[in-house]
C-alpha cells in the first residue's frame, strides 16, 4: 500500500508540474525535473500504458481509463517534434556537471531521443498493419486483460474505451492507407495471415465476440454490479460491436482486400524506398550497436556451427547416430517419452509444470542475485484467438499489485518435455521476471528508465538467463540440455536468416529452407515475424554475447574477488540500456573493485 500511495503521488505532483512546465515552455532549473516532465508526457500521451502500470485507476486521479491511445498520423508527426525539442532540451544541459546517476539517465535518455530523431526519415516504414500486430489485435487484449473492472465505473470506462475502437482502428487504417501511398506495401502472405487474423475476429456473432465475452465474465466477478446492471451493460456493450467496432473491421477488411493485388511475395524491406538505410537503422535501434547486416550475417554463421557441434556431442554421448542434425532433432520430438497429446487436459498439464519449474528455480538461484522482484509471477496460455501468431512471451506485473506478472505459454504446438525448461527460464526466472520485474521496481531513478525500453538488453538477458540456469545446475538432464542448446541456436540462425532477409534479399521460401535445415523446423509464423519486424530477432543474441563477453572480461580483471551476483547487481541494477552504455557501466564497476582491492594485474586477491 505504501508503494502505490507513492506511486500515486509522484504522479500526481508529475502531471501537475509537467502542465505548468510546458504551459511556460522553458527548461526545468533541475534535470530530474526535465526527466520527469519526459516520463509524465509519455503517460499522458498513453492512456493504456498508464492503465498497464496500473498505479491510477480506481482512484480520483483516474482521468485515463476511459480513453484509447491516439495513433493518429497527426499524433505521430506531433511525438516526433516533441522528440527532437526534448533532445535538444536535453543539450542544454552541463553534463559533466552531473553526478554519476544523472550522467546514466542523460546517457540513456540521449540515446533513445537521438535514436526517434535519426529514425523520422523512416516513419513510416513501419507496417501500421499486420499478422501479429495492430489495433485489431491488441485491443482484444488490452480490454479483456488489461483493462480494470472492479467497480460500476470501471464498467463503464470500458464502454467508452469500447466505443474508441473504431477511432483507432481507422487511425491506424489511415497510417496504412498513407505507408500505401509511399511504395511501403506488406508482403502477399502477410497480407493474407493478417485478413485471416481480422476474420477470426470479425467473423462471430456480436454477442460471442470477445470484446463481449471477456467483459461479461469480469463483470460476473463483481458483486458491486447487480445481475440486471451487468445484462443492461452486456447488451450496450453489444450494440456496440454490431454498430461500431464491426464496421471498422469491415473497413480494414476492404483495405486489405483491395491492396493484396499491388503486394508481391517479395519479404525484405530491401524492396521499400530506401530500404538499405531503413535495415541498418533497424539494425542499430534494435541491437543498440553499430554492427553491419553484413558482420552480423557472419557471427549468426560462426555461432550455429559452434553451436551445431556442441550438439551432436550430446546426441553422440546419448546413443544417437552420426545423422543429420535436422533429422535427429525431429526425431527426438517425436519420441513418445518426449511427447503429450494434443489435447486441452494436456495443456493444463502443461502450464502447470511450467510453473512448478519456476517455483523450483525461484527458490534456488538467489544465491546469484542480491535483489529480486517482488511480484508474483504465473502461467498462462496464450489465449487461442491470437496463439496461431502469437509466441510466448512475458508481460509485468501492474504496479499497484492488481495483477501479477504473466508468463504466456504458446500451446498450438506442444513442445517437446526437453524444451520446456529452458523456455521457462527465459520468460520466467531468472529471464524476464527478473530482468523486467526488477527494472520497473527500482528505487532512485528517473521513472523513464523503469520502463523497458531496450530490446537487446531485454531479450540479450533472458537469452542470457537460459544459459545461467544451466550453468548453476537446473538442466542437468542431457536432452534439457540439448534443449537449452537448440534454443540458442534457433537465435543464431535468426541471425542468418534476418540478415538474409532484409541484406541478402532471401527470398521467404529460402529462410523457411535455412532454418529448417539447421533446427529442424519449418517454423513459418517466426519467419513471417522477421519480415515485418526487421531487425527485432538479431537483438537477442547479439545481446547475450556482450553480456557474456562482459561477464568474462569481469572475470579475468577480478579473479577469486568476481561476484557472480555483484555482477548481476551491475548488468539489471540500473533498468535496461543501450549495450555500448552497458559495457560502460561494467567497465566502471570493474575499475572500482581492481581499486578496491589493489589488484594491479591478474593476479588473483580477495576484495
Amino acid at each position: 500500500m505504501r508503494r502505490i500511495l507513492k506511486w500515486s503521488g509522484l504522479l500526481a505532483a508529475l502531471v501537475v508540474g509537467t502542465i505548468v512546465v510546458n504551459l511556460l515552455w522553458f527548461k526545468p532549473f533541475s534535470i530530474r525535473l526535465f526527466y520527469e516532465r519526459v516520463f509524465v508526457q509519455l503517460l499522458l500521451d498513453d492512456p493504456e500504458l498508464l492503465s498497464m502500470i496500473g498505479i491510477l485507476d480506481g482512484t480520483l486521479l483516474d482521468f485515463h481509463s476511459h480513453a484509447l491511445t491516439d495513433v493518429s498520423l497527426a499524433q505521430r508527426d506531433a511525438q516526433l517534434a516533441r522528440a527532437r525539442q526534448d533532445l535538444a532540451t536535453l543539450r542544454r544541459y552541463d553534463r559533466d556537471a552531473l553526478g554519476a546517476s544523472d550522467q546514466l539517465s542523460y546517457d540513456v535518455l540521449e540515446w533513445s531521443l537521438r535514436d526517434r530523431v535519426e529514425g523520422e526519415r523512416f516513419a513510416l516504414h513501419d507496417y501500421a498493419i499486420m499478422q501479429n500486430r495492430g489495433a485489431y489485435l491488441d485491443l482484444v487484449d488490452f480490454l479483456g486483460r488489461v483493462h480494470r473492472i472492479a467497480e460500476p465505473a470501471d464498467a463503464e470506462n470500458y464502454l467508452a474505451r469500447l466505443a474508441a475502437v473504431a477511432t483507432k482502428l481507422d487511425q491506424e487504417l489511415a497510417v496504412a492507407r498513407k505507408q500505401a501511398g509511399a511504395g511501403i506495401v506488406p508482403p502477399r502472405f502477410i497480407i493474407a495471415k493478417t485478413l485471416g487474423n481480422l476474420h477470426n475476429i470479425r467473423d462471430v456473432a456480436a454477442t460471442d465476440a470477445l470484446f463481449v465475452t471477456s467483459f461479461r465474465d469480469r463483470m460476473a466477478e463483481v458483486a458491486e454490479i447487480p445481475a440486471e446492471e451487468r445484462k443492461a451493460l452486456e447488451r450496450r456493450a453489444v450494440e456496440l460491436v454490431e454498430t461500431s467496432v464491426y464496421p471498422a473491421y469491415d473497413r480494414t477488411i476492404a483495405f486489405f482486400d483491395a491492396l493484396a493485388p499491388r503486394a508481391t511475395d517479395d519479404a525484405g524491406v530491401w524492396k521499400l524506398p530506401d530500404g538499405d538505410a531503413y535495415y541498418q537503422y533497424r539494425i542499430r535501434s534494435m541491437t543498440t550497436t553499430e554492427l553491419t547486416a553484413e558482420e552480423i550475417h557472419q557471427i549468426g554463421l560462426s555461432e550455429v556451427e559452434r553451436i551445431e557441434t556442441e550438439m551432436r556431442e550430446i546426441l553422440a554421448a546419448e546413443g544417437y547416430a552420426d545423422a543429420p542434425l535436422p533429422e535427429l532433432l525431429r526425431g527426438l520430438a517425436r519420441e513418445e517419452r518426449f511427447l503429450r497429446p494434443d489435447t486441452d487436459e494436456a495443456k493444463q498439464e502443461i502450464v502447470a509444470e511450467f510453473q512448478a519449474i519456476l517455483d523450483e528455480i525461484g527458490g534456488g538461484i538467489r544465491a546469484a542475485f542480491n535483489i529480486v522482484p517482488s511480484a508474483p509471477l504465473e502461467v498462462r496460455r496464450i489465449p487461442a484467438y491470437r496463439e496461431q501468431t502469437a509466441a510466448s512471451h512475458y508481460n509485468p506485473a501492474s504496479l499497484d499489485g492488481s495483477r501479477p506478472a504473466i508468463f504466456f505459454a504458446r500451446l498450438s504446438e506442444i513442445p517437446p518435455r526437453f524444451e520446456m525448461r529452458t523456455l521457462a527460464y527465459h520468460e520466467g526466472i531468472p529471464g524476464h521476471h527478473f530482468q523486467i520485474g526488477i527494472q520497473t521496481e527500482l528505487d532512485g531513478i528517473p521513472n523513464f528508465r523503469k520502463i523497458p525500453a531496450f530490446t537487446a538488453f531485454i531479450e540479450g538477458w533472458a537469452l542470457y538467463a537460459e544459459r545461467l540456469a544451466w550453468e548453476m545446475g537446473y538442466q542437468t538432464d542431457p536432452f534439457d540440455d540439448l534443449g537449452r542448446l537448440k534454443a540458442e541456436q534457433f537465435r543464431a540462425v535468426r541471425l542468418v536468416v534476418d540478415t538474409g532477409l532484409h541484406h541478402k534479399r532471401w527470398t521467404r521460401q529460402r529462410a523457411l529452407d535455412y532454418m529448417r535445415a539447421h533446427t529442424g523446423d519449418e517454423n513459418v509464423s517466426e519467419i513471417e515475424r522477421y519480415c515485418v519486424w526487421p531487425g527485432q530477432a538479431l537483438a537477442y543474441k547479439i545481446g547475450m554475447l556482450e553480456i557474456l563477453e562482459l561477464r568474462e572480461r569481469a572475470k579475468a580483471a577480478l579473479g577469486d574477488a568476481f561476484d557472480l551476483a555483484a555482477f548481476h547487481d551491475v548488468v539489471i541494477g540500473n533498468g535496461s540500456l543501450p549495450l555500448a552504455i552497458l559495457e560502460q557501466q561494467v567497465d566502471a564497476y570493474i575499475a572500482r573493485r581492481v581499486g578496491a582491492s589493489g589488484r594491479q594485474d591478474g593476479a588473483s586477491q580477495a576484495p
